[in-house]
């Protein structure tokens, strides 16, 4: 199945997803006895893939360690009030095999979900985690060479750092800037058998979804990893580890994606290496801690480049948008990510505006109400984007301007879309500050008529002058946090 060139991906926490099912209707499911009333909600989300997150085979060991570990604890306890060490399941990005979890279904129960997909015209995302593996992984004892290695010297000294399996010592997994893994054993990504191995186990991978999300990404170009481990990795490869692995990949399967979770300002680096699509993190970033300018110019960037991002306001890895995006400036933020070029990634729960933030490894979360209003704005939202001018036409920004004494227009960012005579506007207000604005739109055969222009999320609906929208510009005048999204209709 192709992808569209704008993706919209839903991610799901399989296993609390299955528990939760399983809950409602008094009996275990997996993958594949999933109800098909469930499939048919995805489908009716108005999105394009599912990323079922953490399918694979989950470490016995990586278990043991979460369960003891104290400081996961107390991340535990606070995310989960009446936790009990069997809400513990281990961690999916602590992979003992690329086999998927019997707990889930198996390999037969994703074929299933991966048909009743299909059916509904979804592509299914999973999940490749290049920098480490459990500590009982089949290659810790039948490839060791794989791994970044350690001495008993070494694990003595650091024993938080290195760890003993079989006969060897091996380095936990890191990335330079936090302390290490310690469920996890580094993979040495300078290592050719290692990479013959990644892209064995990506064909495999290939041949049971659509596409994969690469974990920490970043963490595999040569001159990051060579920062990270220096001699222990060996000498430096002739060609970058993306580069190798996905041009093998897509030699046998041409329409798989790789998504790279990254980080650091290296998107475009892993773009040129490969991928499809990159985390926006610098737009999340400035969303929730920034200024509506510096999102303006983080939105001149090429428009090459912005097609390969991926826009977000929440994942797994960070706090739920309710609780980071209060109020109006979470609906500001949704209508910004899902009005952008590039690829959307929506977290399931986000539209139901859960607050609490899951860690990794429990099977369970808390109970929580849906949010009626902020679910009903979600629906209204994805069906109002689901159009060929926003899925496929021509982006710009939009000029916006405001009066000597009023310059509030700073606190907006304006751009549209237009896909033939299909258009519309989107202008957000990044602030808490009622702010005015003139937007000026770029289509000059908008003159010596009048419009009308309607928002299918608020169902208001405006007359303006074609002439005005030209020259001065469209007249905005937005509430803290307000948004117009306006498709341009036919001539009043």
């Amino acid at each position: 199945m192709t992808w569209p060139k704008r993706p919209v991906i839903y991610e799901i926490n399989t296993w609390v997803w299955l528990h939760e099912l399983a809950r409602r209707l008094g009996h275990p499911v997996t993958l594949g006895s999933v109800p098909t009333e469930t499939w048919d909600a995805l489908g009716g989300l108005h999105v394009d893939a599912v990323w079922l997150m953490g399918v694979w085979e989950r470490s016995p060991v990586g278990l043991d360690i979460a369960r003891s570990h104290a400081s996961l604890q107390a991340e535990f306890r606070r995310a989960l009030p009446d936790f009990t060490p069997e809400d513990v399941v281990g961690s999916p990005y602590c992979v003992r095999r690329y086999v998927v979890d019997s707990h889930l279904g198996g390999p037969e129960g994703l074929a299933t979900a991966r048909k009743e997909l299909a059916v509904r015209g979804l592509r299914l995302l999973l999940d490749f985690v290049p920098n480490h593996v459990a500590p009982d992984h089949p290659w810790v004892s039948a490839h060791p060479d794989y791994f970044i290695r350690g001495t008993a010297e070494d694990l003595s000294r650091a024993p938080g750092h290195f760890y003993e399996a079989g006969s060897g010592v091996f380095a936990c997994g890191r990335d330079p800037y936090f302390p290490p893994w310690q469920d996890v054993l580094q993979l040495n990504a300078f290592d050719p058998g290692l990479r013959r191995a990644a892209i064995q186990t990506l064909h495999e991978i290939a041949g049971q979804c659509d596409g994969v999300r690469c974990d920490m990404a970043m963490l595999l170009i040569s001159r990051v990893f060579e920062s990270t481990w220096s001699v222990r990795a060996g000498p430096l490869p002739a060609g970058e580890y993306w580069r190798e692995i996905i041009r093998a990949v897509r030699a046998a399967h041409p329409n798989f994606l790789f998504m790279a979770e990254a980080y650091w300002d290296l998107e475009w680096e892993l773009m040129q290496q490969g991928f499809d699509y990159c985390y926006d993190k610098r737009l999340f970033d400035r969303l929730e801690h920034a200024f509506a300018e510096q999102v303006r110019l983080h939105l001149l960037a090429d428009p090459g480049y912005q097609e390969k991002l991926v826009r977000f306001v929440e994942n797994h890895d960070e706090a739920r948008a309710a609780a980071t995006f209060r109020g109006g400036k979470g609906q500001a933020a949704a209508v910004t990510i899902l009005t952008l070029p590039g690829a959307k990634l929506l977290h399931e729960g986000q539209l139901e505006g859960r607050l609490v933030k899951l860690p990794v490894q429990l099977g369970r979360r808390p109970l929580e109400p849906a949010n009626g209003n902020l679910l009903g704005f979600y629906q209204r939202l994805l069906a109002a984007v689901n159009t060929p001018a926003i899925r496929e036409g021509e982006w710009q920004l939009c000029e916006r301007s405001g009066w000597p004494d009023n310059q509030s227009c700073m606190n907006l960012v304006a751009w549209c879309w237009r896909k033939q005579e299909e258009r519309c506007v989107v202008v957000v207000n990044l602030s808490d500050a009622r702010s005015q604005a003139r937007v000026r739109v770029p289509w000059d055969d908008l003159g010596g008529r009048g419009w009308r222009l309607t928002d299918p999320v608020s169902g208001r609906v405006y007359k303006r002058s074609g002439g005005e929208m030209l020259e001065p510009g469209l007249y905005v005048d937005l509430e803290g946090w307000g948004f117009h999204f306006l498709v341009v209709g036919s001539p009043r």
